[in-house]
């Protein structure tokens, strides 16, 4: 009895989460790096907000956009972008790529390509938990504009 109940259970659990990546679905999140989860050379500590929003354009592919806030010790950035994701039906995993255009101050901005690999997790029919690892490639100078960390996101699924 105690197989056929978790056979049941992950069957709906995959049926319910293959429902939120179709197409024509829309998706509204935010997200944090939190303190001391994001890291460059250039600087030790960042803390990041951000705010995304996005169409499924096909099953399982997902094309988005974002706002973000950055701090740092020595300034405040901006960021705007455009991206994608791939949901990996099965599971909720997904993996993500883009650009990204960050306002430093009015000498210096910056490129950033960024590339993450995360989870949905589903608390219930909408609503998400997304862990995600991220790499932001910078643009201007490799080796202390680009980022590593990880973002822990809030999503919604209609």
């Amino acid at each position: 009895m105690k197989r056929i109940l978790t056979t049941a259970l992950l069957l709906v659990m995959f049926v319910a989460s293959y429902a939120q990546f179709e197409k024509g679905k829309k998706y509204v999140g935010a997200y944090t790096t939190g303190l001391g989860l994001s890291y460059s050379s250039g600087d030790k500590l960042r803390f990041s907000l951000g705010a995304e929003g996005g169409y499924f354009i096909a099953d399982n592919f997902m094309v988005k956009a974002n706002a973000g806030y950055e701090h740092t010790r020595h300034a405040d950035d901006f960021s705007f972008g455009l991206g994608g994701r791939y949901y990996f039906q099965q599971n909720g995993i997904f993996l993500g790529a883009g650009g990204e255009y960050v306002h430093h101050d009015p000498s210096n901005n910056d490129v950033l390509i960024p590339v993450e690999v995360g989870y949905a997790f589903f608390l219930n029919r909408y609503v998400t938990i997304q862990p995600a690892l991220y790499y932001k490639m910078s643009i201007n100078d490799f080796s202390d504009g680009s980022t590593v960390g990880l973002k822990i996101g809030l999503g919604f699924y209609f």
